[in-house]
């Protein structure tokens, strides 16, 4: 045995676990707004405690190990903590990669072990309204800032002739919705257009009615509790999934009702996580992200509902072109990407 490896491998251990034990912290951080409160300003602990509210014994602990993770900046001459322009975009902005829905997303995701443990001995599902509600939130929160960078600025762009239906006035169905962001970004950008947001958990749709209100965009986007087999309507110009195909029991059956959903001329925008479809090209920082998050989520999910198939968040582009042509497609092409998406342009 090689020490020097043995040492190695535990350097990569202590490393995931101080990452994993710190993801309790940057969560507190998000709850409690403490970013926002630093980017206000750099601080002392005690003077922190005064802009925030909360117990400077704590905040100290929680400043020196977010500075000890490089997540916040440290002045050892004045003891004062502070965040940098692109540490605030990064954990204070929602707008910006608001890296704490990560964390949310992630930590939600772990309450599940023990069913997720007991479901390798058994083969069982486990449905994505049975997660925790932590996970629904941040789901959305962690995939909205993407959403927001490139939908509509790149990803409909890059389809033949979306964008001018979309201007004119089109008709879309967005598919697996959950709390509705991708819906609004869509009717928020073209007025004219009407979108029907389904989702089958009827909570997420609930709060995506409510969201829609205060956004002032219920004239031209409504949502609907339906399977991505059953959502209703026809003659759509777009179809809309965002990273939910995978996640289903029957992705077959949902691709042959999107063709039957679409206008003959109409396009299918596809968005799943970008990996390869050779394993050992995914063992990468992303792809051990996605491989995680899949064992825990899209796995379980799929395995919960009829129809055989647990594409798993790792498809990969053969897998998902297959269930295309399978369906009824005869054009598929990449159109778009990013390091976590690939976007799909998929027509009749």
């Amino acid at each position: 045995m090689n020490n020097e490896k043995v040492e190695e491998f535990m350097g990569r251990v202590v490393s995931d676990m101080a990452a994993t034990d710190a993801a309790g912290s940057v969560v507190i951080g998000q709850r409690l707004g403490l970013y926002r409160a630093l980017a206000e300003g750099p601080a002392t602990p005690e003077q922190f405690a005064e802009r925030t509210g909360c117990h400077p014994r704590y905040l100290t602990e929680w400043l020196r190990g977010q500075a000890a993770g490089g997540y916040v900046g440290y002045e050892p001459e004045t003891g004062r903590f502070s965040l940098s322009e692109e540490q605030a975009f990064c954990l204070a902005d929602p707008n910006g990669p608001n890296v704490p829905a990560a964390f949310l997303l992630a930590l939600g995701t772990l309450r599940a072990e023990p069913r997720i443990t007991e479901a390798f001995r058994t083969g069982a599902g486990l449905a994505w309204h049975e997660q925790h509600e932590d996970v629904i939130v941040g789901c959305d929160a962690f995939y909205r800032p993407g959403y927001v960078a490139a939908l509509v600025s790149s990803w409909i762009p890059a389809l033949d002739g979306v964008d001018e239906k979309l201007t004119a006035g089109g008709r879309v169905a967005d598919v697996g919705c959950g709390l509705g962001s991708s819906s609004m970004l869509l009717a928020e950008a073209y007025p004219r257009t009407t979108i029907v947001g389904s989702d089958y958990h009827d909570e997420s749709i609930a709060q995506a009615r409510e969201r829609a209100a205060e956004a002032g965009v219920t004239d031209r986007v409504r949502f609907e509790v339906a399977t991505a087999r059953t959502f209703t309507g026809t003659d759509f110009d777009l179809v809309t999934m965002f990273d939910c195909l995978h996640d289903m029991g029957d992705p077959l059956s949902a691709a042959r009702r999107v063709r039957e959903a679409l206008a003959p001329d109409g396009t299918w925008l596809l968005v799943e996580p970008n990996a390869s479809d050779k394993v050992e090209e995914n063992f990468n920082p992303v792809g051990r992200l996605y491989y995680s998050a899949s064992t825990f989520l899209c796995v379980p999910n799929a395995l919960s509902q009829e129809g055989g198939y647990a594409l798993g968040a790792q498809a990969g582009e053969s897998a998902i072109r297959e269930v295309a042509t399978d369906a009824g497609f005869t054009r598929f092409r990449r159109a778009a990407e990013t390091p976590f998406n690939v976007v799909y342009e998929i027509r009749p």
